[in-house]
């Protein structure tokens, strides 16, 4: 379990240097269309989902493994994140709490790491529990919905539209809904729908259970949901055209005013973020071509860049001679005089001469 919780850390740690190059370049992406964003946030989701990478010289990951395999069992355990500074400042603590010494019965380290596995497993238990019950509680709730069309249900429980469901999500509204609102919430909802957002946000939150102590985690899921949320809003916009922005921002007012019942459930859409949703919509613009081509090559460049590992070459080889048969007779040497009897070996002037 150790071992396990050790091999997470690192992805975590590589997710992380993802993440802060995510949300500085989304500070240079405000006016760009969110689903660029959304794209951004698929590097994070590859470094906290696939546990192998390549290596690239082009890598901005300062080390794939900050924490050695063998940390659990060092007698003085030290990171590795490529970053001198945060090695010099994280290193000495290491050694100071948690050096073994011979009079201890098992390594600090080991013991540290399986306190802190079975706080995990905790947690994550309590936020995949919290997030089963929050979805039944809500099914229930809209149990006695009533269908309006297709796909769409009206509910007198709820106060506030929101999208539930997976394999056939269902949009509901409240019951004296606007009917001047109606056709644009419907809209965005369907947007959600075609866009897999509902499977998506299923993922980020397993990912932030499963990830969640790390804060940088919490923030980029709270991102991630908003992006989300705009990029379906631009949807519709691109749907309808942009008269309809001024109504469309009406609508979302609307139904942001009551939505208490969307937090107690993380896997149900829901309004969020309103203010910054509107001020995205009234200014949203569609792109020209070269722009969005431009934009496309800096997402798949970054992508290179954040999902590769940091090339590591052999800097110890040895001047002269061919390298293979160099390493052959360096390691014959090896197995020589590290054996027992190497000590009773001659030396260069006790040798015989023939």
């Amino acid at each position: 379990m150790q071992d396990f919780f050790v091999y997470l850390l690192n992805m975590s740690i590589t997710a992380s240097y993802a993440i802060i190059a995510v949300i500085i370049l989304r500070l240079f992406l405000k006016k760009a269309p969110k689903k660029f964003s959304c794209a951004l946030w698929g590097i994070v989701a590859f470094r906290l989902v696939c546990p192998v990478s390549f290596e690239s010289p082009w890598s901005l990951i300062p080390s794939a493994q900050s924490l050695p395999h063998d940390i659990l069992y060092a007698a003085t355990p030290q990171i590795n994140s490529g970053i001198p500074a945060l090695n010099h400042a994280v290193n000495p603590i290491l050694e100071n709490s948690f050096s073994a010494e011979a009079s201890f019965s098992a390594n600090p380290m080991q013991i540290a790491m399986f306190f802190f596995s079975i706080v995990w497993i905790i947690v994550l238990t309590i936020l995949l529990i919290y997030a089963a019950v929050a979805y039944i509680r809500l099914k229930r709730k809209i149990a006695s919905a009533v269908p309006l069309q297709e796909n769409v249900f009206e509910s007198e429980n709820i106060s506030s539209p929101f999208l539930f469901g997976f394999f056939q999500p269902k949009i509901y509204l409240p019951l004296n809904i606007d009917k001047q609102h109606m056709a644009f919430v419907i809209e965005h909802e369907k947007a959600h729908i075609k866009r897999c957002d509902h499977w998506l946000k299923l993922l980020a939150y397993l990912l932030l259970c499963i990830y969640w102590f790390n804060p940088l985690i919490w923030l980029a899921y709270i991102l991630f949901c908003r992006d989300i949320e705009s990029a379906c809003d631009e949807k519709v916009i691109d749907k309808l055209g942009e008269d309809v922005k001024k109504s469309y921002s009406s609508a979302l007012l609307y139904c942001s005013l009551k939505r208490a019942v969307i937090p107690a459930c993380p896997l149900a859409f829901g309004e969020i973020g309103v203010k910054q949703r509107i001020k995205n919509i009234l200014s949203y613009k569609k792109l020209p071509f070269w722009a969005i081509a431009t934009l496309i090559i800096v997402i798949v460049v970054l992508g290179i860049c954040l999902m590769t590992n940091p090339a590591h070459s052999d800097k110890s080889a040895i001047p002269i001679g061919n390298s293979s048969e160099i390493y052959s007779n360096y390691a014959f040497d090896e197995l020589i005089y590290s054996h027992p009897l190497s000590s009773y070996m001659p030396t260069a002037n006790e040798m015989p001469y023939f």
